[in-house]
């Protein structure tokens, strides 16, 4: 074998080695590129919607069918009326595209919102810093994916093929019926919750999961570690935007609390619900969705209402005051004097549709509900005032008679079944 001939060889086997290798460098550059495409994150490091797969639940958003007018579409009837009351969970499967439901009420509710907002503060929105990310998180899947998916006739995304403003506003969500420009990202916790309020009828609690609890209940903090040693979760309210509480303040008594702590002053609560909530909570899978409705007589329109829809017995704080009743004395001369202001043109049949789903990238859980009210006068011309009647004489015949008291049937009973029957 010649020299000549071994150095040609040795030639090629290095011109071969240097091809391969760069060809697998290109092949890796190229996978990385497509991997980092699908997974991409913002400047803080955080997946956003616009990048999870399309097969992923929080984006498979079904539109509402081209017909569908929020202008034309009233509000639902949303009462769960029964002749026996039973305090139950009485869940029902929704898909994620049916967390928000949209109605002809929507510019006045826009406008009572904001002003909640405006006029109450912290009373109507509060975030924990430890519950920042997910309501970033929240923030960017309602206004990124759910309203413009499911709303097309009411939310779009402005993209950048738009000339002059449009492509200016890059990266917001158009609002149709008010003509605002919502930012897709938002890095303020409270400008995020504020932003919700203003624009979705619909109020939002986020719970995470926590070690330790804020109450001094010693019962509490035992059950609390019990729940512990089984590894199961204790969510604690950390954020919400609540424009429309219904006789309770989630700046005072809930914020930081867990959901014993919460529904504490809910005859039969703990004995028939708490444990299958925790369990509930703590095993809600990622794009499952359920709801719930519930139902009272107000004897107001008012509804940012943080007291006086409820009557609690000397083991619970009045709501108004932080005031402890005398049941003996007090409860009933209160009782008598309440009754006498009830007026029937005033009260309404309120009822809120609830709903539950789990966020996906911080594992918060979020509880939102829509607020409907009924005047009575429109529930006997729809012909369910009989099926009202008997639902308010079922609230001392089911599980927890109680829950007549508490609902201050006492109060309004009498005087609100006697013209729903005339």
């Amino acid at each position: 074998m010649t020299p000549i001939f071994i150095l040609c060889l040795l030639f090629v086997s290095g011109l071969t080695y240097l091809i391969f290798r760069h060809a697998r460098k290109s092949t890796l550059a190229a996978k990385t590129t497509t991997s980092s495409s699908r997974h991409n994150h913002n400047h803080n490091g955080r997946r956003t919607v616009s990048d999870i797969d399309i097969k992923d639940p929080y984006l498979d958003i079904q539109p509402l069918p081209p017909t569908f007018d929020w202008k034309t579409t009233p509000p639902i009837r949303n009462s769960p009326l029964k002749p026996k009351y039973h305090l139950t969970m009485a869940l029902e499967n929704i898909t994620l595209s049916d967390i928000i439901a949209m109605d002809n009420t929507y510019v006045e509710r826009m406008q009572i919102r904001r002003r909640v907002m405006d006029e109450q503060g912290e009373a109507a929105m509060m975030c924990n810093p430890v519950c920042n990310e997910a309501v970033g998180e929240l923030y960017e899947w309602i206004f990124g994916a759910l309203l413009p998916r499911r709303f097309e006739g009411m939310f779009e995304i402005v993209d950048g093929n738009g000339n002059g403003k449009e492509r200016e506003r890059h990266g917001f969500l158009r609002n149709l019926v008010s003509d605002e420009y919502i930012p897709l990202h938002e890095q303020d916790p409270l400008q995020a919750l504020q932003t919700l309020g203003a624009h979705v009828d619909t109020d939002f609690l986020l719970l995470l999961p926590s070690r330790s609890s804020t109450t001094s209940s010693t019962q509490h903090k035992v059950e609390v570690e019990a729940a512990q040693e089984q590894q199961q979760p204790i969510y604690h309210l950390q954020a919400f935007i609540c424009c429309f509480p219904s006789g309770f303040s989630l700046q005072k008594d809930k914020i930081g609390r867990t959901l014993a702590e919460i529904h504490a002053p809910v005859p039969g609560y703990k004995a028939k619900l708490e444990k299958s909530m925790d369990r509930f909570f703590a095993k809600l899978p990622i794009g499952k969705a359920v709801k719930r409705s519930n139902w009272a007589i107000t004897t107001d329109e008012v509804l940012f209402k943080e007291g006086g829809n409820h009557l609690y017995d000397d083991d619970h704080e009045q709501e108004t005051g932080g005031e402890k009743l005398d049941m003996t004395k007090e409860v009933p001369s209160s009782i008598s004097q309440q009754k006498e202001n009830v007026v029937i043109e005033n009260c309404r049949l309120r009822s809120e549709r609830q709903t539950l789903f789990r966020l996906p990238r911080t594992g918060a859980i979020v509880f939102s509900f829509k607020t409907y009210q009924y005047r009575l006068e429109d529930v006997k011309r729809e012909g369910y005032g009989e099926e009202l009647a008997m639902a308010i004489e079922g609230l001392e015949k089911g599980s927890v008679p109680e829950m007549a008291f508490y609902k201050r049937q006492v109060v309004w009973g009498d005087k609100v079944r006697e013209f729903l029957r005339s």
